[in-house]
């Protein structure tokens, strides 16, 4: 038999996505044709519809579009259309708000089943904030930094987002609960960290990404044969 295609990009970005300075997005929005599904799971008790008109204008601006896929809910998350939506996509996007209500609505979903087979199929998927925080196992609890089951698109790997560049107490604390096995890689706003399709990881955009394992600070290597799926 075949070998199986490989999974597509997968970017994780540490925040302030859809905004000057971001550069992932266009490489992506090109590969998939110029539409992005947007999820706005995260910002389900904030403003959902903003975070999407902002999505809609950065595209705009990027000459793509935007869908809206409103998996607000865990009993969206079941509903047979939206699950069609994101297994139909090439580009999903999950944006930043409440990483724990978008574990909750997610885990164990049919989205999740569906954005896992688009992806392996070879979709891309971003991240950011929350939502990068989510798609990997283990997640970091952002009531105070220890280290919570999440997603696990990539495992033995945790993000920690908004990162200026000095680890602060929280990230100290995360840094000290994590197993040795776990690499944890601390991203700055409009900053990705991106694996391709290849299996390889690299930064992409203008602020820090540091990798630690073990405590101690590594480089992107430390990341190769992470186990994803």
């Amino acid at each position: 038999m075949p070998d199986p295609s490989p999974p597509g990009p997968l970017a994780l970005l540490g925040g302030g996505e859809w905004s000057e300075g971001v550069t992932v997005d266009a490489p992506l929005l090109e590969r998939a044709g110029g539409e992005v599904l947007v999820l706005p799971t995260a910002a389900a008790y904030e403003s959902p519809g903003r975070a999407v008109r902002t999505a809609e204008h950065w595209f705009a601006s990027l000459g793509g579009s935007v869908r809206r896929c409103d998996v607000l809910t865990r009993a969206d998350a079941s509903d047979p259309g939206l699950v069609a939506m994101v297994r139909a996509a090439r580009f999903v996007y999950l944006g930043g708000g409440s990483p724990l209500h978008l574990r909750s609505v997610l885990t164990g979903s049919p989205v999740l089943h569906a954005l896992r087979e688009a992806w392996l199929d070879g979709a891309s998927v971003a991240g950011s904030s929350a939502g990068a925080m989510v798609l990997t196992d283990p997640m970091v609890d952002p009531r105070g930094g220890a280290l919570t089951v999440g997603l696990g698109l990539v495992r033995d790997v945790a993000v920690v987002p908004h990162y200026a560049g000095v680890p602060d107490a929280r990230l100290r604390r995360t840094l000290g609960l994590a197993p040795a096995s776990c690499a944890v890689v601390a991203l700055g706003e409009r900053t990705a960290l991106v694996r391709d399709p290849d299996g390889l990881w690299r930064a992409d955009g203008p602020g820090p990404v540091s990798v630690f394992v073990a405590g101690a600070e590594s480089d992107l290597t430390a990341l190769a044969g992470r186990p994803v799926g």
